[in-house]
């Protein structure tokens, strides 16, 4: 008997697009590539701007490093306010706060019980004051992540150079991270100074308490393990700045490797260590009034923040709080300055839901499409095939559009892995060059004079591995 089979048009479809989808869902996604970045540190990248405060007696003796032999009834701002720095760092946009709990001399803005160096023999709230509490309470109220810096070095505490001081500081740190908590990052420096008593720091017990009390906090130090020291307190990344670093045989302070390293990150670094780019508003860290007329202008803050944010870093900016306890009328001022030309600059993207097309798709499916580069969301990500380390990438903007910035990010969850790669415009003729770099990250943005131009073109020139987008926005900033 002869079968017949009647397909309609209907069935023909929905078999077509059952085959298509097949197909689709049979396209893998990249591998990582080398170190990637655990939950904790891919939330950390996305905060980006932060404020770091320097507070305590050097704040009422003009000197950047106290020698702790202070008299702490010194530290006496009577118009405290943790509300104000709070309210301060998020009208500027900041995500964070991360104080001085102990600087290097040993005095500790929280009642510790192993110091006599502290709020409480000083001459606020007669003793009764607890800086901590106050500005943890005042972050969770403006919705900020609330961070400690607590130096190892001690020069006021008897026994700082023993094998008693290691446990101690341990134990103060335990304080903090037990009674102030969540916090989102702890803050460590090396420091030791020039013919001081040496004291050889146990940074894997003092990282202990840390991980036991907020697992999820980033530990900075100036080879991590978190996130990593630029090498420079400028406010400069390195135009190539890998967030991968070989730390092996490496230590916090004198035994970190060289500037130049921490600055650029190593290629193929084992380890998954961010930079965090600290520089203060002012020459100094810690408030002085001869220096209320040298607050950095608004241009040079909107520079730092191109070479730190611009180049795949978190800015940590310090604003430090004056002898009253509150953040200076010239700090905050150009604070919200800054903010307000970064909204302007950044305001609209002139990418967005242009069209995108690529020289290559990941296996031509949607899920890896060109155009998840200007849909607005950095769940989506385009992506080329595995044997693919370069292709270019065009965005047809419709019409003539001025254009003086470009803003990219690569997926990190996939790791680091473009080398090089540059930007052109369309003349009305042919491409032409507007600037090449290498690294891309989390986030870098490169600046421009003012084209006028119908497209942009990114090349990819190098990658370790098939290059991974999930970004590109196009921008018109405001003439300063």
């Amino acid at each position: 008997m002869k079968l017949t089979f009647n397909f309609s048009a209907a069935a023909l479809c929905l078999l077509f697009l059952a085959a298509n989808s097949f197909a689709q869902s049979a396209v893998t996604a990249p591998k990582p590539y080398g170190a990637i970045p655990n939950k904790y540190q891919y939330d950390w990248q996305q905060m980006e701007y932060y404020m770091f405060i320097h507070f305590g007696p050097n704040t009422f003796t003009d000197k950047e490093w106290g020698h702790g032999d202070e008299d702490p009834k010194v530290f006496n701002p009577k118009k405290l306010d943790a509300r104000q720095w709070a309210r301060t760092a998020k009208a500027a946009g900041m995500k964070a706060i991360i104080i001085t709990a102990k600087h290097h001399d040993g005095f500790c803005l929280f009642p510790s019980k192993f110091s006599t160096h502290t709020v409480r023999e000083s001459a606020w709230k007669n003793g009764k004051g607890d800086v901590l509490k106050e500005l943890s309470a005042a972050c969770r109220e403006y919705g900020l992540k609330f961070g400690v810096y607590l130096s190892p070095w001690d020069r006021n505490h008897p026994d700082y150079g023993t094998d008693k001081y290691n446990d101690i500081f341990a134990k103060t740190l335990n304080e903090v991270h037990t009674q102030y908590g969540p916090i989102f990052e702890q803050w460590f420096d090396g420091a030791k100074g020039e013919n001081e008593k040496n004291q050889d720091y146990d940074f894997p017990k003092f990282y202990s308490v840390v991980r036991k009390n907020n697992p999820q906090a980033i530990i900075f130090s100036d080879i991590g393990p978190d996130a990593r020291w630029m090498g420079n307190e400028s406010g400069i990344a390195g135009e190539t700045n890998w967030s991968t670093l070989n730390t092996d045989g490496f230590g916090v302070g004198a035994k970190a490797p060289a500037a130049k390293v921490l600055n650029t990150g190593d290629e193929h670094g084992k380890y998954w260590i961010p930079a965090e780019v600290d520089v203060s508003i002012r020459p100094g860290w810690f408030y002085s009034a001869s220096t209320d007329d040298k607050v950095k202008t608004l241009q040079e803050l909107e520079s730092i923040y191109n070479t730190s944010v611009g180049r795949n870093g978190n800015l940590l900016l310090n604003v430090p709080v004056n002898r009253d306890g509150l953040i200076h009328p010239a700090d905050s001022t150009r604070l919200m300055e800054l903010r307000k030309y970064l909204d302007a600059a950044y305001k609209t993207d002139l990418a967005k839901g242009k069209k995108v097309t690529a020289t290559n798709v990941r296996g031509n499916a949607k899920t890896y499409a060109a155009q998840n580069l200007t849909d607005g969301s950095n769940n989506t990500y385009w992506a080329a095939d595995d044997n693919v380390k370069n292709a270019s990438i065009t965005i047809d903007l419709g019409k003539a559009t001025d254009v003086n910035r470009i803003l990219l990010q690569e997926n990190i969850l996939l790791g680091q892995r473009i080398k090089s790669f540059s930007v052109e415009y369309w003349d009305g003729t042919a491409f032409k060059q507007l600037d090449k770099q290498t690294t891309i990250g989390h986030k870098r943005i490169l600046i421009f004079p003012t084209v006028n131009t119908t497209k942009i073109r990114v090349n990819i020139l190098e990658a370790n591995a098939c290059p991974a987008l999930s970004a590109i926005q196009l921008y018109k900033a405001p003439d300063m």
